[in-house]
């Protein structure tokens, strides 16, 4: 998702905060693709629930043509209520299920089962590594420097001859497909489970400070982010529990990981603006000196 929301925002500028909207477009369209379409394979269900949000990602997109920057953050967050409030209000979604909550259902490719914690991080795995290097093919391709030169100054971009318009939507559709595949990948892999409450508001901003941390506009920053904010939340956790697991109880000690997790970021951020990313090639370029 990261990788995703990098390429819209690092890449071609557009701020968003409906990520995880598309998420959840993408788990319910497989959710539903998978029940309806039989014999339908888990790689078409994929490609399709990735079309079906980069479809809705172009119309929550269509305010970019006109607004910039927070205006259009605020215009992108009206994706994440309004598709929540439709996943709850049409039961159809859900396939009628009282609860709105569905288990996912179960992962097979050319007859092999997935549904084991190996199978499925195979699969998770696998589908990663190919739309990373589908989206790196991209980043460096003429469609890639349409991006960044829309990015950059959308005036000179139009005066060169980009298609800003287009190039706007374009990069909604790809980053929303890339989204939605990843809203599959959350709900059948990880939570096994489809639920609106599985892609909250909490998700897009998580994967916002991912790309933020590790660095826009760079693909290894999208992984280097997602490795600060997932991993270091548990070193944080362990670490507390050892030092004062029995001082205080589980909700200060949770707590008390948000504030330092959320200083260190700040700190972070101060030294070194540019994410983890920049430091990586920082520290490389010292190593290198000193070999040489």
């Amino acid at each position: 998702a990261a990788v995703g929301l990098n390429l819209l925002t690092g890449y071609c500028g557009q701020l968003s905060l409906g990520s995880s909207a598309f998420m959840a477009v993408g788990a319910f369209a497989a959710y539903n693709f998978n029940l309806r379409v039989e014999g339908l394979p888990l790689a078409a269900t994929m490609i399709l629930a990735g079309i079906s949000a980069a479809g809705i990602g172009v119309v929550f997109g269509l305010p970019s043509l006109r607004l910039r920057g927070f205006y259009l953050a605020v215009s992108t967050l009206a994706a994440q209520f309004f598709v929540q409030w439709a996943l709850t209000k049409f039961g159809w979604f859900s396939n009628d299920n009282p609860s709105g909550v569905i288990s996912a259902p179960h992962l097979t490719v050319a007859g092999f089962s997935l549904d084991g914690a190996t199978g499925r991080y195979l699969l998770s795995v696998t589908t990663v590594i190919v739309l990373t290097g589908l989206v790196w093919r991209l980043v460096n391709s003429a469609t890639g420097r349409n991006f960044i030169a829309v990015r950059d100054n959308e005036t000179a971009a139009r005066v060169i001859g980009v298609p800003v318009l287009k190039t706007k939507l374009l990069a909604f559709a790809i980053s929303s497909f890339i989204i939605g595949v990843a809203g599959v990948l959350w709900a059948f892999s990880y939570l096994r489970t489809v639920e609106p409450a599985g892609f909250n508001l909490d998700r897009s901003f998580q994967i916002l400070f991912i790309i933020i941390i590790g660095g826009l506009a760079s693909i290894r920053g999208a992984f280097l982010g997602a490795a600060f904010i997932v991993v270091f939340p548990l070193f944080l956790s362990r670490l507390g529990a050892f030092v004062f697991g029995g001082l205080f109880d589980s909700g200060v000690l949770d707590m008390s990981q948000r504030i330092v997790l959320g200083a260190l970021i700040i700190i972070f951020l101060i030294a070194e603006p540019n994410g983890l990313s920049a430091l990586f090639d920082r520290l490389k370029r010292r190593i290198g000196s000193r070999s040489s």
